[in-house]
Parts: C-alpha cells; sequence; structure tokens
C-alpha cells in the first residue's frame, strides 16, 4: 500500500471514530430514549460535544475531497515525496483539528484547517500540472 493509501486510511479510520464521544455525551445527558428519538426540546449537550460534533462534520466535508484527490493521485499513478509527505501531513492536520477545536482553541483550530487545506492542494497541484 502507498504511503498516500495508507494516510488515506488513517484519516478515514480517525473520521468514522470521532462521533463515539460526541454520541455517549448524547446518551449521558439526554438518556437512551431521547438520544435515539426526536424530543422536541432536547438536553444541550456539553460544549466539548458540541465543537467535537462540529470537529466531524468539518471531517467529513474534507474527507470527500481528500479521498477524491488520493485515488485520482494513486490511479493516474501520481506518488513522490511531496505527495506522501502531504499525505501524512493532512493527517496530522486533521488529528490537531480535532483537538483543538474539541478544546475550543480558535487560532490554532483555523491553522490546522489551513494546514491540512494547503496539503490537499500539493494532491491537486501535483495532478493538474503533470
Amino acid at each position: 500500500m502507498s504511503t498516500e493509501l495508507f494516510y488515506l486510511v488513517l484519516v478515514a479510520t480517525l473520521t468514522a471514530l470521532t462521533w463515539l464521544p460526541y454520541v455517549l455525551n448524547t446518551l449521558s445527558v439526554r438518556g437512551l430514549n431521547n438520544a435515539v428519538g426526536y424530543p422536541e426540546n432536547p438536553a444541550p449537550l456539553a460544549p466539548w460535544a458540541q465543537r467535537m460534533k462540529a470537529a466531524h462534520y468539518n471531517s467529513v466535508e474534507s474527507l470527500v475531497v481528500f479521498a477524491t484527490l488520493v485515488i485520482v493521485a494513486h490511479l493516474a499513478g501520481v506518488s513522490d515525496g511531496a505527495t506522501a509527505t502531504a499525505a501524512m501531513v493532512y493527517f496530522w492536520a486533521r488529528v490537531a483539528h480535532l483537538i483543538v477545536y474539541t478544546f475550543g482553541v480558535p487560532w490554532l483550530r483555523t491553522l490546522s484547517f489551513a494546514v491540512g487545506y494547503a496539503a490537499m492542494l500539493v494532491f491537486a497541484w501535483k495532478l493538474l500540472a503533470g
């Protein structure tokens, strides 16, 4: 497996697991019936859980673009040190984004998102320039 595909699997796994903590908070705050139902006035999640849920949505939205770029690069045979590094940087930027978003660190949240976005642009550049 290429480095790029390896990091795509890590990113997808991170995204898949991110919902667990905030769902546990939902169960804790609302109880099972309201967590799986549609209560009229649901109890709010803890602030950290609300932020983690937002970070998860952001991860899902970004994963669509990242996965597309990595898969197209793989199919096109575009792989070098720059794409391997970009995939690694993207993964760690997503880890940082999840952590700082959950803990409510605004400047680092934006910086980590921008670093991940730049890593995606490396793939786009390699695909379009080659």
